[in-house]
C-alpha cells in the first residue's frame, strides 16, 4: 500500500500578526516568534520522518522564509533551491484594510462590519478579495493544474502559505465547505498533515498534536 503526505503549513507569526494588523499582500518579515515557530515545525517534520519531493510556497517572504527555515531544520535544506513560488498562493488581498490595526478598524466600522469583511465567504473588503475570490480565481486553478497531479502521482508535498490561501485549499480538497470554513483557524507555524493511501485521504492531524500524543 502506497502512503503519501500533503503538509499544509501556515507561515510563522509575522511582524504584522504581532501588531494585530491586516497584512494581505504586504510583504512583511517574520517576528522572532515566527522564526522559532518555523524552526520547531522543521524539527517536528524530522521527528515524523516526512521527506518531501516538492515544495510549493507563496511569493511573500513570510511564507517562503518559513518553508526555508523548516526545511533546513528538517534536514532537507537541499530542497530550498527548488521551491516553487507562485503569486496564486499569496494571502487574501485585504485592499483598503491593509496595514490597519484590527481593533482600531472595529472601532471605526463596527464589530459586525469587520466580522463580515473577515469571515464571510463572498463579501469583499473595500478594494480587496473575498475568500471566494481566493478559492475560485487563484488557488483552485493553480491547485488543479500544478499540485493535484503531484498528489495523484503519490509524491510528498509541502505547501507553505497563508491562513486564507490554506483555508481556500481546504475547501478545494473537500475538507471544509464555504459554510463551515469559519470554524477552521489554522495556527501559525504548525504543519497540518493529510495522509493519503493509494490516492485516498485516510488521516488528518496537526503534527505537533500527533507527536505529543
Amino acid at each position: 500500500m502506497s502512503k503519501s503526505y500533503l503538509v499544509l503549513m501556515r507561515h510563522g507569526q509575522s511582524q504584522w500578526n504581532l501588531e494585530n494588523r491586516f497584512t494581505g499582500f504586504k510583504d512583511v518579515e517574520l517576528s522572532d516568534q515566527g522564526v522559532e515557530e518555523a524552526k520547531l515545525s522543521g524539527q517536528n517534520l524530522a521527528k515524523a520522518g516526512i521527506l518531501f519531493d516538492l515544495v510549493y510556497t507563496s511569493t511573500l517572504k513570510r511564507a517562503y522564509t518559513t518553508a526555508e527555515l523548516a526545511l533546513i531544520e528538517a534536514g532537507q535544506g537541499a530542497l530550498v533551491a527548488s521551491m516553487i513560488k507562485h503569486d496564486d498562493l499569496r494571502e487574501r488581498d485585504y485592499g483598503d484594510l491593509t496595514g490597519l490595526n484590527k481593533d482600531e478598524t472595529k472601532q471605526k466600522y463596527g464589530d459586525e462590519q469587520v466580522h463580515i469583511w473577515r469571515r464571510s465567504y463572498d463579501v469583499q473588503p473595500p478594494g480587496g478579495e473575498s475568500l471566494q475570490d481566493v478559492v475560485e480565481k487563484r488557488v483552485r486553478p493553480y491547485y488543479e493544474a500544478t499540485i493535484k497531479p503531484q498528489i495523484e502521482a503519490g509524491h510528498n508535498i509541502l505547501v507553505a502559505a497563508h491562513g486564507n490561501s490554506l483555508r481556500a485549499l481546504l475547501i478545494i480538497l473537500g475538507e471544509n465547505t464555504p459554510e463551515n470554513i469559519n470554524e477552521t483557524e489554522i495556527p501559525t507555524g504548525s504543519p497540518l498533515v493529510l495522509e493519503y493511501e493509494n490516492g485516498k485521504r485516510v488521516a488528518k492531524y496537526y503534527l505537533a498534536d500527533k507527536l505529543a500524543a
